[in-house]
């Protein structure tokens, strides 16, 4: 089929269009853009130069692809936005152009992102991510495969979340999340793998348990973080547990604590029926 292009719309002479494209009401494609074959445009998104989409994305009503990087120093000639193919853009997302002329943000293929999305300048993402509304990136933010990023969670410059990691709502992420884990969104910590994610996703029961395995060497273990690194690569070098060394190796930021109340700690209980007694209470001690 042709391209649909509606009247109000404006798209520029030196846009290229691929076929069965598909352009709303009002929406705005600039010069220097790239819009693969069954792209579909709702009304009122803007496809700005420096951008790239592959095939079949779905743009909704107005998202914002290549926009310039929200920076103090303003780049005169700015990178590009490079999206692949399948991807659902709802309603109001940004995505903005890399700082260099030399770089891009670069989006994979499958992924969705809901309303008010932002990925800000430089940012990685891999492939059939999820990201909930009002999530936010920071810039130079990388996301692996197959993550899951709740709404309202706000990531930090320069942080990475790893594949098949799920951050709950809300969350404030400032270190790198590893692969595989949980972020609970109400303290920002992590509390455990992403079974759910994973079951979902394919992984073997065998595949979970070795998982774990790695899981309490890194969060269990007492080691240092040297000899944590040495574990994960010697005990864990093959099958989905080796990305758990090829991440931790590589982390500039340090990863993100895990939630558990310290050993050792003592809790005060008050009995219901001595509420008025500064001495009658139960003491339960936390040993691990």
């Amino acid at each position: 089929m042709g391209v649909r292009i509606h009247p109000t719309a404006v798209v520029n002479s030196f846009a290229a269009l691929g076929t069965d494209v598909e352009i709303g009401p009002f929406c705005v494609v600039e010069a220097d853009t790239i819009i693969g074959d069954g792209c579909r445009l709702e009304s009122r998104a803007v496809v700005k130069s420096g951008t790239t989409l592959g095939e079949n994305n779905w743009v909704f009503e107005g998202a914002v692809l290549g926009g310039m990087p929200q920076h103090v120093h303003m780049p005169e000639r700015p990178g590009r936005v490079i999206i692949g193919s399948g991807n659902v853009i709802r309603e109001n997302v940004t995505i903005h152009r890399a700082l260099d002329e030399e770089d891009a943000t670069l989006i994979g293929d499958n992924n969705l992102f809901m309303a008010n999305v932002h990925i800000a300048h430089d940012c990685r993402v891999g492939n059939n991510t999820i990201f909930a509304n009002n999530a936010m990136l920071a810039g130079h933010v990388t996301v692996g495969d197959r993550a899951y990023v709740s709404g309202a969670v706000a990531v930090h410059q320069f942080c990475r979340i790893g594949a098949y990691a799920m951050v709950g709502g809300q969350a404030h992420i400032v270190k790198d999340v590893p692969p595989y884990v949980t972020v609970d969104g109400l303290s920002s910590y992590v509390v455990g793998l992403n079974q759910i994610g994973l079951r979902r996703a394919g992984f073997s029961t065998e595949a979970i348990a070795e998982l774990k395995q790695a899981y309490r060497v890194i969060y269990r273990s007492g080691l240092s973080w040297k000899d944590i690194l040495e574990q994960l690569r010697t005990k864990f070098s093959t099958g989905p547990a080796s990305l758990f060394y090829q991440f931790l190796s590589t982390t500039t930021r340090g990863i993100i604590q895990e939630r558990r109340t310290p050993q050792g700690v003592t809790l005060k209980l008050r009995r219901a029926d001595d509420e008025d007694s500064d001495t009658a209470e139960w003491r339960v001690r936390i040993t691990g």
